[in-house]
């Protein structure tokens, strides 16, 4: 899909870390046409466990997983977050700051 001259283009992912609910493939047709192009073994995978999970959590579940895959294997500063990390050079987040996430996101629930 491509952006109208007065319409931002496509944007990065917000945290190359994390995958958020608006990012990404957004219904099971647009999730197996990317796992289609990214690989075909993939979407065999997701149809047979999609198709085996029941209504509500699972699927959720399911489809979460494929969607990270997706992520992982298309997005620029996934890809390149997940070499830093690899290769050492990633600046590793304090733990403090992860509980900070944590307690903002229960309260937020």
């Amino acid at each position: 899909m491509s952006a109208l001259p007065h319409e931002p283009g496509p944007r990065p992912y917000a945290d190359p870390h994390r995958l958020e609910a608006h990012e990404g493939p957004q219904t099971p047709a647009e999730l197996r046409a990317a796992l289609a192009v990214i690989s075909p073994t993939a979407l065999v995978a997701f149809n047979a466990e999609f198709d085996a999970a029941r209504f509500g959590a699972p699927q959720a579940e399911v489809v979460a997983k494929y969607r990270r895959t997706v992520a992982f294997a298309t997005r620029p500063e996934v890809t390149a977050a997940i070499a830093t990390s690899l290769d050492g050079t990633a600046d590793a987040r304090p733990v403090a700051e992860l509980w900070a996430h944590l307690d903002r996101e229960d309260r937020i629930a």
